[in-house]
């Protein structure tokens, strides 16, 4: 019996590219800066896809203590984890440090797509994302977007 789900279970991996196409210890991770949709500070490792084509991408970016992405949007839902550090997470198109929610090393939060979002850390984070790319944020205040200022 153990044989006939070990061949099923084969020929669905070969069929989604194999096991090993995306597998990285963090040592093995290629840290640069994150795009210049984001504020200056974060570094981005890309775990697995493109984020700058059509598809299913995952990243890791590091965020400095102190930093803070203003109330933004993206054309998909985004799911965000907790590896390391604390991060806060709120919901709408104002910043309110208030009314967000802290999540620490294995928290897990869903930004549906365009739902306005925000986020910040005191003392710096280190969060994974998936999404569909390409990757896109839109502010909510233009005055917000960093790209304005580059």
């Amino acid at each position: 019996m153990k044989k006939l789900l070990f061949f099923p279970l084969c020929a669905l991996l070969a069929a989604v590219g194999g096991a090993a196409s995306a597998q990285k210890n963090p040592d093995q991770l290629e840290w640069g800066a994150a795009p210049d949709g984001l504020p200056p500070g974060a570094l981005l490792a890309v775990m697995s896809g493109d984020p700058t084509k059509a598809g299913l991408f995952t990243i890791r970016l590091r965020f400095p203590p102190g930093y803070k992405v203003m109330p933004h949007r993206h054309p998909s839902d985004e799911m965000v984890t907790i590896i390391a550090g604390e991060l806060s997470l709120g919901m709408g198109d104002r910043f309110r440090d208030k009314k967000a929610a802290s999540l620490v090393r294995g928290g897990y939060a869903v930004a549906p797509a365009n739902m306005s979002h925000f986020a910040f850390t005191k003392e710096g984070a280190t969060v994974q994302i998936t999404a569909v790319g390409p990757f896109q944020i839109t502010y909510v205040n233009p005055r917000d977007d960093p790209r304005r200022k580059r």
